[in-house]
C-alpha cells in the first residue's frame, strides 16, 4: 500500500470511529441529529401534521412528495409519510372531536420512536373552525377548553408564524365552490359555479382559541366510504388496511344516541374574544406539551360572517364553505412548514432549543 493510500485509509477509519463518538455525544443534546447519523430509515425525525377530517388534510397531501405520501397503517389509523415544503412529515387524520384528537396524537408519539425516544420533532394542526369571517385563517397564541386554563403554543413556532403573516408567502382564495361531499373520485373537486366571498381573506396570528366537546367525552367515529367530512381517509389518498379496523356496526353503535349525533351539529359560534372555535386543537396542544414538543394550530374559518349566500349559519355555512376554508388554511400551514424547515436548519428543532 502506498503512503498516500495508507494516509487515506487511516483518515477514513478515524472519521468512522469519530462518527460513533459524535453520535453518542449528540444523543443527550440533540436526539434528532444523533438519529440521522446512526439510526435506520425508520428513525428519521418528522414533523407531525394533523387534521380532523378528509377535507382538511387534502390540501396538505396534495403538496406532499410523493404526492399523497406513503401510506403506513398504525392501529386503526393511517399515517402518510413524505416531504412537505422540504420538511419530512407524518400526516394523519385524528378524527372529529377532542377524544380522537388526543388519542391520535398520543398514538403517533408512541409509534414513531427510535432508541426509546419519539422521532416526532414538533406538531402542527391544520383545520377549519368557527371564526369572524369566512375564508380567514387564524393561528391562536393559546388554546383553552374551559375559558380558565390556557395551553400556550410554542413561542418559536409563533414567531415563525408571525414571519409568515408578515411576508405573505401564501395565497388565500375568496372563491368558493360546492365541495365534493360524496367523496367520489370521478367527480371534480370543485362543483358548481364559484361563490365569491364578500371580503378578501386574511391570516392573523394571536389571540385565544376555544376547543369544546359536544360529544360528552365519547369518540366520534368515522364512517368508511362516507362523505369527505365523515370518511375515515382522504378521498384521494392511498387505501391501506388498518391493523385493527373497526366494523361499520361498531362505528354506528358508537353514535346510537341521538344527542351524540346532534352534538356534531351544535353551534360553533365564537363567543367573547375567541379567535377560533373547534373540537380538537386544545387536546393536540396538551399532548404535544406533555411530550415536550413544540406545537401550533392553524384554523381556517368555515362558518362566520361575510357569507354572500346569507345562509342561516352553522352547520349550513360549514358544509358550503369548508372547502375554501380548508384550501386557505392548507396554504398557510404549508407556508409555515416551509419557514419552520428553514428555522430548524438553523438549530431550532425540538422544544429545548425552540422555546
Amino acid at each position: 500500500m502506498t503512503t498516500r493510500r495508507r494516509v487515506i485509509a487511516t483518515l477514513v477509519t478515524a472519521l468512522t470511529l469519530a462518527s460513533y463518538g459524535i453520535a453518542g455525544a449528540l444523543t443527550s443534546a440533540r436526539p434528532a441529529v444523533a438519529q440521522v447519523l446512526s439510526a435506520p430509515a425508520g428513525c428519521i425525525p418528522r414533523l407531525l401534521v394533523l387534521s380532523a377530517f378528509p377535507t382538511e388534510l387534502g390540501p396538505l397531501l396534495d403538496r406532499t412528495d410523493p404526492v399523497g405520501g406513503n401510506a403506513v397503517p398504525v392501529g386503526d389509523h393511517t399515517f402518510y409519510l413524505g416531504n412537505l415544503e422540504g420538511h419530512r412529515v407524518a400526516l394523519a387524520l385524528t378524527g372529529i372531536g377532542p377524544v380522537n384528537a388526543r388519542d391520535t396524537t398520543r398514538l403517533a408519539l408512541s409509534h414513531f420512536r427510535c432508541a426509546g425516544r419519539s422521532t416526532i420533532t414538533g406538531v402542527v394542526f391544520s383545520g377549519v373552525a368557527g371564526g369572524d369571517y369566512i375564508g380567514d385563517v387564524n393561528a391562536a397564541s393559546r388554546w383553552t377548553e374551559d375559558g380558565k386554563h390556557d395551553i400556550p403554543v410554542s413561542r418559536a413556532m409563533e414567531r415563525v408564524a408571525r414571519d409568515v403573516e408578515r411576508d405573505h408567502h401564501y395565497r388565500l382564495s375568496r372563491s368558493a365552490h360546492l365541495p365534493n361531499l360524496p367523496c367520489l373520485p370521478l367527480l371534480p373537486a370543485d362543483l358548481g359555479p364559484a361563490i365569491t366571498l364578500t371580503h378578501a381573506p386574511t391570516f392573523k396570528v394571536g389571540g385565544t382559541g376555544l376547543t369544546t366537546d359536544p360529544f360528552g367525552g365519547k369518540a366520534f367515529p368515522c364512517i368508511p366510504g362516507a362523505t369527505d367530512i365523515f370518511s375515515c381517509r382522504p378521498c384521494d389518498a392511498a387505501s391501506v388496511t388498518p391493523k385493527a379496523p373497526l366494523t361499520l356496526l361498531e362505528r354506528l353503535l358508537a353514535i346510537a344516541s341521538p344527542s351524540f349525533v346532534t352534538g356534531y351539529f351544535s353551534s360553533s359560534t365564537v363567543a367573547g374574544t375567541y379567535v377560533s372555535s373547534d373540537n380538537e386543537t386544545a387536546e393536540v396542544a396538551k399532548a404535544a406539551r406533555h411530550a415536550g414538543l413544540p406545537f401550533i394550530g392553524f384554523r381556517g374559518v368555515s362558518d362566520g360572517g361575510g357569507d354572500p349566500l346569507h345562509l342561516p349559519g352553522y352547520p349550513f355555512s360549514f358544509f358550503v364553505y369548508q372547502q375554501v376554508s380548508a384550501d386557505n388554511v392548507g396554504a398557510v400551514a404549508s407556508a409555515f412548514i416551509h419557514a419552520w424547515h428553514d428555522a430548524s436548519s438553523l438549530g431550532c428543532e425540538g422544544a429545548a432549543s425552540c422555546d
